[in-house]
């Protein structure tokens, strides 16, 4: 990738989802395309959290400053051009899916920066729903590998 960009590593406890990966993974399944449909979700869901302006826990961002100005969609929070929330992407393969961006400002708003006080306002995350659905299209796929067996 060129230019700056930002690594973000946030942990989960997975436990069920990894125990899904592993039925999958005996059944014989190409984990490829599993995690091309977890990162195609997971991106639709973390888009979604800018539409609601919420985490992935559902709660809100913190609001704009007083303070703050933008020449466009002034009361929108994350949001004047759109810049963040279009350089999302998910990268998948075999063995793994991640999901961020590239923009070194990203960083800034998903934990803050209390120099500059500005808020952290999570953006990425897996919610309880997006657990169910990743276990969802796993399931799809094991039958789906099942039924090919």
């Amino acid at each position: 990738m060129a230019g700056a960009s930002v690594g973000i590593d946030i942990q989960y406890d997975t436990r069920q989802i990894e125990q899904a990966l592993h039925r999958l993974a005996k059944a014989g399944q190409s984990m490829d395309m599993v995690f091309a449909d977890i990162g195609e979700y997971l991106l639709e869901s973390t888009k979604q959290r800018f539409a609601d302006e919420v985490d992935s826990d559902g709660l809100p961002w913190e609001p704009l400053s007083s303070h703050t100005h933008k020449d466009r969609n002034a009361d929108r929070i994350l949001l004047e051009h759109g810049d963040l929330m279009d350089s999302l992407h998910y990268n998948s393969g075999a063995d793994h899916v991640e999901l961020g961006t590239n923009l070194i400002y990203g960083a800034t708003h998903q934990f803050g920066d209390d120099s500059r006080n500005i808020p952290a306002r999570p953006f990425l995350g897996i919610s309880a729903a997006d657990e169910d659905t990743i276990l969802d299209l796993m399931e799809r796929h094991l039958l789906d590998a099942l039924a090919t067996a």
